[in-house]
């Protein structure tokens, strides 16, 4: 079974055009963490999904996207068959609400830096623990 299921951030806004016959197609790509490197995942989204995206999604937008990958080849202007991997999208959404969203921005600024000493763990600044909701 081919499914897909990612949930990652748009680097750029959606590149959404119209068929001749008045179809929507957007193309997009997803930042999608994986532990300590980040995926960049070609997407394409059709109809209604692409219209969606046109209206409310721009660069940075966290998105929920489940589809299906396909692969395949064309050959260029210049006579070069180049290969593609794509996830082809049924379904998009917000992967955040409004408010996370502006919240987002907001408490970057505020939260205390950590920083990771090589063993794994990161250093908990001092007078943290009363912001943790358990001791």
């Amino acid at each position: 079974m081919n499914n897909a299921c990612l949930v990652g951030r748009l680097t750029r806004e959606p590149d959404v055009r119209y068929t001749q016959e008045g179809k929507a197609v957007a193309r997009f790509t997803l930042a999608v963490d994986d532990y300590k490197e980040t995926d960049f995942i070609s997407c394409v989204a059709f109809d209604k999904q692409a219209e969606w995206l046109e209206k409310w999604a721009s660069k940075g937008t966290k998105v929920e996207l489940t589809g299906k990958i396909k692969t395949g080849s064309y050959t260029n202007k210049d006579g070069v068959k180049v290969y593609y991997t794509e996830v082809r999208a049924n379904s998009v959404g917000f992967g955040e609400s409004k408010t996370d969203a502006e919240n987002r921005g907001q408490t970057q600024s505020q939260q205390p830096q950590t920083e990771d000493d090589g063993s794994g763990f990161m250093n908990i600044p001092d007078g943290i623990d009363e912001e943790l909701p358990f001791k």
